[in-house]
């Protein structure tokens, strides 16, 4: 695949049509008009995989670092996304969110939450067990915090707005093999056959986006080890009015078996989070040998399993269990049965690795010349899908006149 300046298709090239990919099209259209963008998504629409299998919560920001790139955008990327689904008629609601502690051993760590969103900007309510059920008469903690600023709404149709109001050329169907990257620019290669030039590419291929690298000829450093988040939904609704979630553990990422209204009224129960045997392993029953063993190959993998079997064996019960999910969500909601929950689509959450086991806490963008990897952003990569795409966009557009 050879090139000259002149017979470039588009300026950037975007794979993968999630959220990220398709907020990067809108964003770099938007901030430098004129640009041709090009999206290449593998599946027959948008939003196929994390962005359309989330629980639609808008996060406020409280669980992150102060400074970060998650705790930045997401705070920021809260407000702008509420002002994007009222711009377009998109679904959603400001709900706020109870964060309840049920232990005393939490009460420490519900108290650093509180601080930790001060220090982000995030009014914090704080709430005793009677102020608990005023907000949600069938919760019952010893402490809770209150936060304002979150929300819900519909991820897969934020996704399909952005492709359509970027204005970019978005193709379906398109799943790229081939990476071929010369001083002057990019082409790849999909399965059809189609090839496409550009000046400059953008990796948001989410479950994916380590391979794409790789095709690219950079070493991204980790891999993408992917985990099923499994969710119910609850027979009666009207036991939760908002959302309500536990004190995460700062050892993990995930936030524990959570209650979701959604935007349809039903409410969601989970997820949990368990080793998935391929990268769209929505089921047990899904496995791909290869992807599971380049997972069991990846050092990181194994420092993970060391290091956590405890917790990754409680979650594990928890999924081969529904007694045992039920007993964990029974900490918020004392009058939930088994029968209450009835099983509803999972999720699997792109988490990237790095060698010695560390679990990637932040949004991972890295660059390379006339290429930018999006290597890490899982939750609450929707929510800040906005502020990110803009990011994201800036590097490219440079990388443009480097």
């Amino acid at each position: 695949m050879r090139a000259s300046g002149q017979d470039f298709d588009c300026d950037v090239l975007v794979v993968g049509g999630g959220i990220v990919g398709l907020s990067t099209a809108y964003a770099l259209v938007r901030t430098a008009p004129g640009t041709r963008v090009t999206v290449l998504e593998k599946e027959r629409g948008p939003a196929r995989h994390q962005t359309g299998r989330n629980s639609g919560v808008i996060h406020s920001g409280i669980y992150y670092r102060p400074g970060s790139l998650k705790a930045r955008f997401a705070v920021r990327g809260a407000a702008e996304m509420v002002k994007f689904c009222a711009e377009y008629g998109i679904g959603h609601e400001v709900t706020g969110k109870l964060i309840v502690a049920t232990d005393r051993d939490e009460l420490p760590r519900l108290h650093a939450l509180v601080q930790r969103g001060r220090e982000n900007g995030i009014p914090v309510r704080e709430l005793g067990p009677a102020q608990i059920t005023e907000y949600e008469p069938e919760v019952r903690g010893l402490a809770a915090i209150h936060v304002a600023t979150t929300g819900i709404c519909d991820y897969g149709a934020v996704a399909a707005q952005l492709a359509t109001a970027s204005g970019a050329d978005v193709r379906y169907g398109e799943e790229v093999t081939v990476v071929d990257r010369r001083p002057w620019g990019v082409a790849v290669r999909t399965r059809s056959g189609t090839i496409v030039r550009a000046r400059a590419l953008v990796n948001c291929a989410g479950l994916h986006c380590d391979r794409v690298a790789r095709l690219a000829g950079d070493d991204p450093g980790m891999r993408i080890v992917p985990f099923r988040g499994e969710y119910y939904d609850l027979a009666r609704p009207g036991l939760v009015r908002g959302l309500v979630y536990p004190v995460p553990d700062p050892a993990f990422p995930f936030l524990g078996v959570h209650l979701t209204r959604g935007i349809d009224g039903g409410v969601h129960v989970g997820p949990n989070a368990v080793p998935a045997l391929a990268r769209e392993g929505y089921h047990w029953s899904t496995v791909r040998p290869l992807e599971l063993a380049a997972t069991v190959r990846w050092p990181g993998s194994w420092h993970i399993a060391r290091r956590h079997w405890r917790y990754g064996a409680g979650e594990v019960r928890r999924s081969l269990s529904k007694r045992a999910f039920t007993t964990a969500a029974r900490r918020l909601l004392p009058s939930l049965t088994e029968e209450d929950l009835r099983p509803a689509p999972a999720g699997v959450r792109a988490q990237a690795v790095l060698r010695d086991g560390t679990l990637a806490d932040d949004f991972l963008i890295r660059e390379a010349p006339r290429t930018v990897h999006v290597l890490n952003a899982p939750s609450p990569a929707a929510t800040a899908s906005l502020p990110i795409g803009r990011e994201i966009a800036r590097r490219a557009l440079a990388s443009l006149s480097a």
